[in-house]
């Protein structure tokens, strides 16, 4: 199981939907978050794009110094800017960080996030946009002088000069729940990335997605994006999700749901299918928990409960074939902590340091009295 978290260039706080407990999202806070996930052994960090965040690959780029291990999985907008200059900022980013890149395709969402960015294409053919600029890309990246005429992209002679350090170049995630992005997923990435619906929904499109790849003589791995709430019991990690919207009003709710309502995408619709825009059934499965996707775009549920249970329920999508899990919770710095602390001793993940020396750190908790050890919990406590 690879566990990555998730770096809130966009904003964070104790609550959604209010300035109340809300934190200042600088340098140095983010660096906290990317110290934190690599020391605690996640596989890397995803970092959004759009018109609400700040630039994915600035941000990037001022976290390699400052990190080990930890991989960068970058969102990508191909609408907005050449393949050709992309592939030089991901081969140098992929370089400069001894290939600790991981790129996330976003073909497709808000349309008038896009428009405002000079983007005026329906939604199919951003998907057919995101294809013919793949095929320049990764032509690049691997080597090869690309010349090329399509619908919506023309380069010649194009080149670059200083390759990847991952071969054949770095891997390819990607989202989308509609026809045109499952088409694009089993055709070009590596790894499709779904929002947290309940298990047997998530199924059928990993089945769709599978099928669709081996028709064209391809396998694809897959993932889960989802928001946790992990807690010491089931008691105390319900109530944390309703803290986290206890600020919530009928006014912001109706607003955020107008908002998303108007995008374009098959998956912000199926999200908010989830909730109706209602605080009255949040619990949409066992554990799964829509209250997320009341005012948030994007990923809108969560997994909630004790360490055990939330390792059992990434279990069950791990057993229809997802292997990579992209988390957050609120904040981001705490829940980093408490996410490793109470749910990777029932996944089997450890941090680095204990993997390689478990004396550089103290294994056992605060010394008693100045003179003890704390014993272990002789049961689980209630």
């Amino acid at each position: 199981m690879n566990i990555f978290w998730f770096l809130p260039i966009h904003g964070d706080g104790h609550y959604l939907g209010t300035q109340q407990g809300a934190r200042a999202v600088n340098h140095h806070y983010l660096k906290q978050i990317a110290q934190a996930a690599d020391e605690l052994g996640y596989g890397g960090v995803l970092i959004p794009t759009g018109r609400s965040c700040e630039d994915s690959w600035i941000v990037a780029a001022s976290l390699i110094p400052v990190t080990q291990r930890l991989k960068f999985l970058v969102a990508l907008r191909p609408t907005t800017i050449s393949p050709t200059v992309q592939a030089r900022q991901a081969a140098t980013l992929d370089r400069l960080s001894d290939g600790r890149l991981l790129v996330n395709v976003v073909a497709g969402g808000d349309a008038s996030d896009l428009e405002a960015d000079g983007t005026f294409l329906s939604h199919d053919e951003r998907y057919e946009h995101a294809r013919e600029f793949l095929d320049v890309w990764t032509g690049l990246m691997q080597g090869q002088e690309v010349t090329y005429e399509g619908k919506h992209i023309k380069v010649k002679g194009a080149k670059l000069l200083f390759p990847p350090v991952q071969k054949p170049y770095p891997p390819l995630y990607f989202g989308g729940s509609s026809d045109a992005a499952h088409d694009l997923a089993a055709e070009k990435v590596e790894l499709y990335l779904t929002w947290g619906e309940p298990p047997a929904e998530v199924e059928k499109k990993f089945a769709d997605v599978r099928r669709r790849a081996e028709a064209q003589g391809r396998k694809v791995k897959f993932g889960v994006r989802l928001h946790v709430i992990p807690r010491e019991t089931e008691t105390q990690a319900w109530a944390a999700a309703e803290d986290l919207i206890k600020y919530l009003d009928d006014e912001t709710i109706a607003k955020a749901q107008s908002a998303l309502s108007s995008m374009d995408s098959e998956g912000q619709r199926r999200m908010r299918a989830l909730h109706g825009g209602s605080r009255s059934k949040l619990e949409i499965s066992p554990n799964l928990w829509a209250g997320v996707g009341l005012v948030r775009g994007g990923a809108g549920t969560a997994l909630v409960g004790d360490g055990e249970t939330i390792a059992r329920r990434l279990k069950e999508y791990q057993d229809i074939g997802a292997d990579t899990f992209v988390l957050s919770g609120y904040p981001h710095l705490e829940e980093a902590y408490r996410f490793a602390e109470l749910v990777f001793p029932h996944v089997g993940i450890q941090a680095p340091s204990r993997q390689h020396n478990p004396n550089l750190v103290s294994p056992f908790g605060e010394t008693v009295a100045n003179a003890h050890r704390p014993a272990p919990l002789r049961a689980a406590q209630s």
